[in-house]
């Protein structure tokens, strides 16, 4: 199996080697590093992975070297771990997981042409659901690409875009759930306003929302699937109760929200980098 370090054991470095795991990886072949002791017993005890404190030991003979770390810290995380990648006998390909960070600056903290990708993942990877959009830097060859690709495949789905394109996936699929979130939390208050005891208003919601996206994906999947266009079509009679509601969500501007809402998410992704 391929050897893989993992440095940031916080929620989306468990997710990653969590889908390592479930789908037959052997956990002595994957070493995660982090700051915390008690973070790394919790990963040790719960998926029998290797673990240390020095993010050099995570860097060393890998195969595949994610660093989950804060924006921040990806930068200086590189630099500190740049001469152990230099060391390997073999070539790791080495990945961030944080929005902003751009190839160009990884790439600057790093040995001369080790290949690098970029990816933008999103929180639903924490239940094996994940989007996770990849970018090639200048070395990174299509074959380690797919080797990525493969792996964050054991978490969600994952597809390769243009690097230019990693603020607008940002805008859509990183900060995607959290706009979910927050509609489903307005339904409910909607419901609990119209009269539904709390609990009940939330378990229809999430039920919904469940039952929608299901049918999106089963859209997607089909030859001559319904996309959310031709799926909302079919759930909004004429003269209705569902037209009366879609009318009023876009006279109180939704889709003017979603709009704004991208765009300063992409500026902000922007902004970081």
């Amino acid at each position: 199996m391929t050897n893989i370090g993992i440095i940031g054991g916080g929620n989306i470095g468990e997710a990653l080697l969590s889908g390592i795991i479930a789908d037959g990886g052997d956990a002595k072949k994957v070493i995660v590093a982090d700051r915390t002791q008690e973070r790394l017993d919790y990963l040790k005890d719960k998926y029998g992975v290797v673990t240390t404190l020095e993010a050099v030991e995570a860097a060393e003979g890998v195969d595949y070297l994610f660093n989950c770390v804060k924006p921040d810290g990806i930068v200086p995380v590189f630099q500190e771990v740049a001469d152990v990648l230099d060391d390997n006998d073999e070539e790791t390909v080495v990945v961030s997981v944080a929005a902003g960070v751009t190839l160009e600056a990884m790439e600057g903290a790093l040995p001369a042409g080790t290949p690098v990708v970029r990816i933008m993942p999103n929180t639903p990877m924490l239940v094996g659901k994940g989007t996770s959009a990849l970018a090639g830097g200048r070395f990174a060859e299509e074959s380690h690409l797919e080797g990525v690709q493969n792996i964050m495949g054991k978490v969600g789905t994952a597809v390769v875009v243009k690097e230019k394109d990693l603020d607008a996936v940002t805008a859509v699929s990183g900060s995607g759930p959290a706009y979910f979130f927050l509609a489903v939390e307005a339904l409910v208050d909607a419901g609990v306003q119209q009269g539904l005891p709390r609990p009940l208003a939330e378990q229809l919601a999430v039920s919904t929302i469940e039952g929608a996206a299901a049918m999106m994906v089963r859209g997607q999947e089909e030859e001559d699937g319904d996309g959310p266009s031709e799926l909302r079509a079919k759930v909004t009679s004429p003269g209705g109760t569902t037209a009366a509601a879609l009318r009023a969500l876009e006279e109180n501007g939704l889709r003017k929200a979603f709009f704004h809402a991208a765009e300063a998410c992409a500026n902000r992704s922007r902004e970081l980098g």
